[in-house]
């Protein structure tokens, strides 16, 4: 198949089979789809859409995210996840504002020396909302290419991705090209994927190389397995005896959940009644352990031991001070809480045994 070929058999195939009411595909502005691309990345549509109908109700257009507070933003993100996305989005919308006049910039140099934007990231948004002709390669479209050309390696060498942006820029058309670009993203997500591939209604089986090898599912090469290390955390449910509140601390702007809202943290080594003490001179009247559960993060598992503490005021904190509020636990909830916490919480708010804390 010819490079022209391959983009008309794709763009006919987009035509007819492809997405075409997804929210971001009307009134494609470049915010818009800027938004949708950096919820997008390691995260599904499914799961995107009712996330990005909210955060767009919210904050409709580039000045209303700038002038936000990230607490505010990272409470529309809660429970989708990689979180240091919506500090970058929160981060890049107020350098927009500050050094491009509140114009959403509109080169690609530009956009991928903004946070968070990376060279794929950047192509995407301007040949969707633009009509510029730049090439992704995300990792849908990685695995078309892959499959495709039958590359050997996995695709985050350095070697195996040259190879493929060499690919993803011949293929890519000069006309339509935000066609093109959802196109490419739509066949990876729909027809060719990971784990069941639809190779008999793919408009590229003709010539797919790792087809015709009957070889579908050795490609791309994946990722060489790497045994996870295991981590330990154990999360203080503090509950005000007086009047039930339970105690959240914010976390440090960097790292897991940073500037999340979050149960205190401590080591499974350190004795709950001497943190309570030293950290805010709280007074435990009762603690208990109860089942530790596993949240897997990229780079490793954290085993979570939660933990139900009763402790005695006495005057030593109002409702909010700075870092550290306290508040029932339907208020909680609707803080800005990693999926692990707002799960602990919810749980404990309905009054579940330790066990069921596990569960």
């Amino acid at each position: 198949m010819g490079i022209a070929s391959f983009s008309t058999r794709v763009l006919d195939w987009y035509g007819q089979y492809g997405r075409h009411g997804l929210p971001w595909q009307s009134q494609r502005t470049p915010y818009r789809v800027w938004i949708a691309e950096i919820m997008l990345q390691q995260t599904q549509v499914g799961t995107v859409i009712p996330y990005y109908l909210r955060f767009m109700e919210t904050f409709p257009d580039l000045a209303r995210l700038a002038c936000a507070s990230l607490d505010h933003v990272l409470e529309h993100w809660s429970g989708l996840g990689y979180y240091s996305r919506a500090r970058n989005l929160h981060k890049a919308a107020g350098i927009i504002s500050a050094e491009h006049g509140g114009q959403f910039p509109e080169r690609f140099e530009q956009l991928v020396a903004l946070p968070g934007i990376g060279q794929s990231t950047a192509a995407a948004i301007l040949a969707q909302a633009l009509d510029q002709r730049h090439a992704i390669l995300d990792g849908n479209v990685k695995r078309v290419l892959c499959r495709y050309h039958a590359v050997d390696g996995w695709p985050g060498k350095t070697a195996v991705q040259q190879q493929l942006w060499q690919f993803a820029e011949q293929y890519t058309p000069h006309h339509r090209v935000a066609d093109y670009t959802q196109a490419m993203m739509d066949l990876g997500a729909t027809l060719c994927t990971r784990s069941s591939p639809q190779c008999v209604q793919c408009p590229l089986q003709q010539d797919c190389a790792a087809h015709m090898k009957g070889a579908v599912k050795h490609y791309p090469t994946p990722r060489p397995k790497k045994q996870l290390p295991v981590k330990t955390a154990r999360l203080l449910i503090l509950t005000n005896d007086d009047n039930g509140s339970i105690m959240l601390e914010k976390r440090p702007p960097s790292g897991i959940w940073g500037g999340l809202w979050s149960l205190p943290e401590t080591d499974l080594g350190e004795k709950v009644e001497q943190v309570c003490q030293q950290r805010w001179g709280l007074e435990v009247l009762d603690d208990e352990d109860c089942g530790a559960f596993r949240h897997t993060f990229s780079h490793y598992h954290l085993d979570i031991t939660p933990c139900r503490v009763r402790v005695q005021l006495n005057g030593t904190y109002v409702k909010e001070q700075g870092e550290i509020i306290w508040c029932p636990s339907e208020d909680a909830q609707k803080r800005a809480l990693a999926t692990p916490v707002a799960r602990i919480i919810s749980q404990h708010a309905q009054n579940l045994t330790p066990a069921q804390l596990a569960d």
